[in-house]
């Protein structure tokens, strides 16, 4: 099925390799072939054949990864290659450096795995994640991540849009704020060991926000699932949003009346916003937001690039905050 969802942010860049990559992957999980050694296929590939490889599905979520629904987000962007997508990130319950999250997070059992969902909403309750992921459900969204440290990379989602998870749960008039919540587990994640943040991680969205059509549920990656360092088995992604707001590894969604604390306003209120928006007019005390550097990049190659008004969603996004005086709602 191919779903049109045209916009003017859809980019149209010129791009072959890392997309091919993407594509090797996904015949590779389709037809379940195995032994493609030997024909110059990139290294997650290969990897993706060994046992107990992390981005093989499970068995509950096999057929759903085979019949993923490609969308026009992103068509003819330049993908990230994977080995950057997943080895380069922000994972703080694993460790504070880039390569902590792909060296650490071995630890992490991202299946069997259960979101519990309360607060004002008629249904609720725990839940299995394959409840969430039938058959014929998963599509594909080419987003732009930025980070508030001033990089960015362009990586295929696959997952659900959030608000078809929400509404499920039918949220009553009193819900105007969703809540989210990260494992808390020291024995898996072994840097909530430590207090440099208060544990579990939190984020929110006001329920407009989380309802917007691209708000997106992941479960997946390049075809495949999640690997741990990314935030398996399930995070949301908001491309308009700087990357910390896109919580990983969610075990509670709470609907909630008030806007909740968050991890990063809590810490330091006066460097991160609830909304965290991507604004290249309001700095970080710490990173000028003008420009970025999209990944991958060098000394000799930075690829710095300008950065776009809620990261060149805005046709999608703007009228959200309308009014707002976004220089104070950062």
């Amino acid at each position: 099925m191919q779903i049109k969802i045209v916009k003017s942010s859809d980019c149209h860049e010129s791009s072959v390799t890392s997309e091919s990559i993407y594509l090797n992957r996904r015949q590779f999980m389709q037809a379940g072939l195995i032994g493609a050694s030997g024909f110059g296929l990139p290294g997650q590939l290969l990897a993706s054949q060994q046992d107990k490889n992390p981005l093989l599905p499970p068995e509950s979520l096999k057929s759903a990864f085979a019949s993923i629904s490609t969308t026009s987000f992103g068509q003819g962007e330049k993908l990230t290659p994977y080995d950057v997508a997943s080895t380069y990130n922000n994972f703080y319950e694993f460790g504070y450096g880039k390569s902590d999250p792909v060296n650490k997070s071995a630890s992490l059992q991202p299946y069997p795995w259960k979101i519990r969902v309360e607060g004002e909403a008629d249904v609720t309750g725990d839940f299995d994640l394959e409840d969430f992921i039938s058959d014929s459900q998963l599509e594909e969204r080419i987003y732009r991540l930025r980070c508030v440290e001033a990089w960015s990379m362009v990586i295929p989602w696959v997952g659900i849009p959030l608000a078809r998870f929400l509404k499920q749960f039918k949220p009553n008039s009193k819900a105007k704020y969703v809540y989210f919540e990260t494992l808390y587990d020291p024995k898996q994640m072994p840097a909530q060991r430590g207090n440099a943040l208060d544990w579990p991680y939190r984020e929110g969205l006001r329920i407009d926000e989380a309802m917007n059509s691209l708000a997106f549920l992941a479960v997946g990656m390049y075809g495949s699932v999640l690997p741990n360092q990314n935030g398996a088995p399930v995070r949301l992604v908001l491309p308009w949003k700087y990357g910390f707001k896109s919580i990983k590894s969610i075990v509670t969604v709470r609907f909630v009346e008030s806007m909740p604390q968050t991890t990063w306003s809590m810490l330091a209120p006066n460097e991160y916003g609830f909304y965290a928006n991507v604004n290249p007019d309001v700095d970080h005390p710490r990173w000028s937001q003008k420009q970025e550097r999209r990944l991958p990049s060098g000394v000799l190659f930075p690829n710095v690039i300008k950065t776009q008004m809620f990261n060149g969603y805005q046709e999608e996004v703007a009228d959200l905050y309308q009014g707002m005086d976004l220089s104070r709602y950062y």
